[in-house]
């Protein structure tokens, strides 16, 4: 090995501090990239439709992130878009996540259950969530209770029908060796079928939070609402604030990103066991 190859390859961060890095260079640069052409394009094009990324990132920083260190840097008008808008989101997805599990694993576990049910099912998750929204006006009026109804409409689905399929999918000889324990029913959804559906069920929940951020902004634009980001939005397309258009739809995004990042850190860490089961059979 020549001294420039063994130079190289001491410069190269080693361990999980290597990896890491490498993983955000990785990450970062098609984004740097990507938000560089468009500060570029933009600022030629010098469009008001159209607002660089510079302005947008400014507008951001005095609408919500101008507080201090100690609060997270929000501030401005975080605590009354932002913070009610992922309140709402967060107690839909709950509610979600709980019925999506306890039904999926009732319906899965019996399949005469699941054959009476199985086309009306379908037949809900077919609905489109929007369409529905009349019906929760009229069952909750205009406010948080409708807005969350909105959402678990559109959430559940996803984590209702993945439980199932995870459920169904159990290995009939680890329920064959339950029986010989004699475990009882709730031993057996805990040690057994739980965990076999739990891979299932985070695809079931990646998709809920991706419906959940899009029914959460959906149900803020109704007439009524006071506050959110969706109200935000509309607000300021009635003022044809384009800056603050654009630094709403910017945020969603990155709170997509955050959360999405956050499911996958989750079910790495609590699907470490699956992983390694599945490179032991192979």
């Amino acid at each position: 090995m020549t001294a420039a190859a063994l130079t190289l390859r001491a410069a190269r961060p080693r361990g999980v501090a290597g990896r890491l890095v490498r993983g955000l260079l990785h990450r970062a640069l098609p984004l740097v990239i990507l938000v560089a052409g468009w500060e570029a394009a933009t600022r030629v094009a010098d469009s008001p439709f159209f607002p660089p990324p510079s302005d947008i990132v400014r507008r951001m920083r005095e609408m919500w992130f101008a507080g201090p260190a100690g609060h997270l840097f929000f501030g401005g008008d975080a605590g009354g878009s932002i913070g009610p808008s992922l309140t709402r989101m967060a107690v839909a997805l709950l509610l979600s996540v709980v019925a999506g599990i306890v039904l999926g694993v009732m319906i899965g576990r019996s399949e005469r259950v699941l054959a009476y049910l199985d086309p009306l099912l379908q037949f809900a998750r077919a609905i489109p969530p929007p369409t529905v929204v009349p019906v929760f006006i009229v069952l909750f009026d205009l406010g948080a209770q409708m807005q969350i109804a909105s959402i678990v409409f559109g959430a559940v689905w996803p984590i209702l029908l993945n439980t199932v399929d995870g459920v169904r999918s159990v290995d009939q000889t680890q329920m064959a060796t339950a029986e010989v324990f004699r475990l009882s029913a709730l031993e057996r959804v805990r040690f057994i079928i739980l965990p076999s559906a739990l891979p299932k069920i985070f695809a079931g929940l990646r998709l809920a939070v991706s419906l959940g951020l899009i029914l959460m902004v959906f149900s803020e634009l109704l007439p009524g609402t006071s506050d959110g980001l969706g109200f935000e939005l509309t607000n300021a397309q009635s003022m044809s604030d384009l800056p603050t258009i654009w630094s709403v739809i910017v945020l969603l995004g990155i709170l997509g990103y955050l959360f999405n990042t956050l499911l996958l850190a989750v079910e790495r860490r609590t699907l470490r066991w699956h992983r390694g089961a599945r490179k032991a059979d192979e």
